[in-house]
């Protein structure tokens, strides 16, 4: 079962990782240029099918347990480490290559903003800037950023299983 675990999350770790480092080195080249959000969710729904794969896998074994839990608590441990993976690559690129990301992130989100909603987008650019001085608020906005889809994903594929077990009996 580790083995499972680690290599999935190990795999989809870095295809997030990899997508990742490949967009921040375009917007660092670039700094006026948008993100491309559907790309960025794109690649990590994209990981995160390790999770299914990884859960199909235990579930292929005749010798283990294949409840709802023990399929949750799989995908569970497999988008921890696709999460950390993808935090532990973020903090070195932002603290180490890109420091500036959340002004030109800043900037990106005002110049996109509705005049009448400007106001309130500014003060809460400032206040996550300011956040983000806070390694702690870091690390936290980029496992919030991500680990909820794998949450998800770790839900509905044994969710799925368990209705496909329903329906067949």
């Amino acid at each position: 079962m580790k083995k499972i675990i680690y290599r999935n999350g190990l795999l989809g770790g870095l295809l997030v990782s990899t997508n990742m480092i490949i967009t921040t080195v375009f917007m660092k080249a670039n700094p006026g240029a948008e993100p491309n959000m559907v790309l960025g969710f794109s690649s990590m729904f994209f990981s995160f099918l390790f999770v299914i794969i990884g859960i199909k896998q235990q579930e292929s074994f005749k010798d283990s347990e294949n409840s709802f839990w023990n399929s949750f608590k799989i995908g569970l441990y497999i988008s921890a480490i696709i999460s950390t993976i993808y935090v532990l690559v973020w903090l070195v690129i932002y603290y180490n290559f890109y420091p500036e990301f959340m002004e030109n992130y800043s900037n990106i989100v005002l110049k996109n903003t509705k005049p009448d909603e400007l106001a309130a987008k500014t003060l809460e650019m400032e206040q996550m800037k300011e956040a983000y001085k806070n390694p702690m608020f870091v690390v936290l906005y980029t496992y919030f950023e991500v680990f909820p889809l794998g949450i998800l994903v770790s839900l509905i594929t044994p969710t799925i299983t368990l209705i496909k077990q329903k329906i067949s009996k």
